[in-house]
């Protein structure tokens, strides 16, 4: 049995990236970039107003002449005279010899001329060339999420296609013979199956919106022949149950006759003690524990930041907060504890009901106050650590 730390540094060294591929840029919503990218053109590629109203050269003088009309899309060689204005709205190209736009509701204008009532600066309400990006400038560093306005800001670059590292392919594999379908009638004895459900609804938070469950009865054999058949296939497979020392958990023996290299099992922590971690190939293998809450501490804790770096990101694991004790907490297990609380702006309240079977408080925590294993009391307004899960 290992140390928390021990076990997240041995999932660091065994999650390698993932390969990469080129995506249209549309596609790449909560990709990362493998690569940096500059860009093609200025933006704006040409001198833009900022404003509707009127294009000038800046001078003291208040009346012009209205010669012309420039709408965005137009573009127009029009040489400006010292007395004459364009009509220009939002987005449109400026006369190359004008330097200034007023606002319309600065000017009293009529058919043919305009008087500036309020005098802007000069250079007023002109985006420049190349103003919010240069020709061959920087647009994204390596290892940057791609976000909604990413994706607009590279489409406006006239980007279409970028290399981004794959996300995983991953399963989940079922384990347990009283486990019902939800939906379906529940015989005496049976239980509803949530684990799946309640991974696959984990994953979507950080990407993964594809998963493939598997479900096996608790017998060796069929455990064998379904990790057998899953193995090749997927990039990382997560199992729920069957791996505790019951005679009826068959996990972790299927897996070592199916070639997987064990890396550890069991970590001294509470909840979530009997899990297995271990590879084949690239392919990595988390089998959690089946008790709810246990699968799901897990899963923040070591199979999060395991995805996040094969996918790319260089922070991988949920963020730390500080925050005060609103009571005072005694830790005699020698263990690793990861506490169902809520947090506010300064203090931290730890839940009611912490049994590794029980979701009803982590269906309202929006944090785990971790207490080391070598820390046996904290009192109450004393700094904590605590991961937020919100």
């Amino acid at each position: 049995m290992i140390q928390v730390e021990q076990a997240l540094s041995i999932i660091a060294e065994n999650s390698t990236k993932m390969p990469i591929q080129k995506l249209p840029v549309q596609k790449a919503l909560g990709y990362i970039l493998d690569e940096t990218v500059y860009s093609p053109i200025h933006m704006p590629p040409f001198r833009q107003s900022a404003m509707d109203g009127y294009a000038f050269i800046h001078s003291i003088k208040h009346q012009y002449d209205v010669v012309a009309t420039s709408q965005a899309g137009d573009h127009s060689n029009i040489k400006l005279k010292n007395n004459e204005a364009v009509r220009i709205f939002t987005g449109a190209f400026v006369p190359n010899n004008a330097d200034t736009v007023v606002m319309q509701e600065d000017v009293l204008a009529n058919e043919n001329s305009i008087l500036i009532a309020e005098m802007p600066e000069r250079l007023a309400n002109v985006r420049a060339k190349g103003e919010q990006i240069a020709k061959d400038e920087v647009v994204f560093e390596a290892n940057t999420l791609i976000t909604p306005a990413a994706i607009g800001f590279l489409a406006c670059l006239g980007i279409t296609e970028i290399a981004v590292y794959k996300k995983p392919k991953i399963a989940i594999l079922v384990t347990g013979n009283e486990l019902v379908k939800p939906g379906k009638k529940l015989p005496k004895g049976k239980i509803y199956e949530s684990n799946s459900i309640m991974l696959q609804a984990a994953l979507q938070t950080i990407g993964i919106q594809k998963t493939k469950v598997y479900k096996v009865k608790d017998n060796l054999k069929a455990t064998k022949r379904a990790l057998k058949s899953i193995l090749p296939k997927y990039d990382i497979v997560l199992i729920s149950g069957g791996i505790s020392v019951g005679d009826y958990d068959f996990v972790k023996e299927a897996l070592l006759k199916n070639g997987v290299e064990e890396h550890f099992y069991k970590i001294n922590q509470r909840p979530g003690k009997p899990m297995f971690f271990g590879s084949k190939n690239e392919t990595l293998v988390f089998a959690l524990p089946g008790n709810p809450a246990s699968s799901l501490t897990n899963f923040y804790i070591y199979v999060y930041p395991a995805i996040k770096k094969r996918t790319g990101f260089s922070e991988t694991h949920l963020p730390k907060l500080i925050r005060k004790l609103n009571t005072d907490v005694t830790n005699t297990t020698g263990k690793t504890l990861f506490l169902k609380a809520l947090y506010d702006e300064t203090h931290v309240t730890i839940l009611d009901g912490q049994s590794s079977a029980m979701l009803n408080t982590f269906a309202i925590a929006n944090s785990l106050l971790i207490i080391p294993h070598d820390v046996k009391e904290y009192k109450q307004e004393q700094l904590v650590m605590l991961l937020p899960i919100d």
